[in-house]
């Protein structure tokens, strides 16, 4: 039987190869479940600067190809862009995509059976391509129901220059 290595499976950079390894090591060491990962008042956060690839790489994604996100041209690349907020804005729930990596802590080993059951998106200010954000997602509850157990987080994200209120958003965590 000839041996596959997962680099020969599709192209990979050099760096998603090690990530992928690394995340594999991961998994043999001591893990626990997200319930006992977390406690409540638990604050993780993180800053991302949202520029243009950043936004057209999730608008590609998703297949979401409205001008009003678009602060880039061909061969000029960052451009103010339009939409009828002024300048280009980043896809409404783009940031919420990027809370999972915020609500997890990259330090500890992988948490394993966790599942994303709930969340409640409240969306306050358009964000302006090219923003400094800060996501921060704070532990608020832990709580069963029917002898599941589920964790609640309360997620923020504000402009680092400024302090603007983005977005609220709340999400809970089925952890086995």
């Amino acid at each position: 039987m000839t041996d596959i290595r997962t680099d020969a499976l599709r192209p990979m950079t050099p760096l998603q190869i090690r990530q992928e390894r690394d995340f594999i090591e991961s998994l043999k060491e001591e893990c626990q479940t997200y319930w006992d990962m977390v406690q409540v008042g638990d604050v993780l956060s993180r800053d991302l600067t949202i520029t243009p690839d950043v936004v057209i790489h999730f608008a590609d994604a998703v297949e979401d190809f409205n001008p009003w996100y678009e602060g880039w041209r061909m061969n000029t690349w960052r451009i103010p862009g339009e939409s009828p907020f002024g300048g280009a804005i980043v896809p409404p729930l783009m940031m919420s995509h990027f809370v999972l990596s915020v609500q997890f802590d990259h330090t500890k080993p992988f948490a394993i059976g966790s599942i994303h059951t709930f969340h409640d998106t409240e969306l306050l200010e358009p964000i302006p391509v090219g923003a400094s954000v800060t996501i921060a997602a704070r532990a608020v509850d832990k709580y069963e129901k029917r002898g599941r157990r589920y964790v609640r987080h309360e997620v923020t994200v504000t402009d680092t220059a400024n302090g603007t209120l983005y977005m609220r958003e709340l999400r809970d965590i089925l952890s086995l």
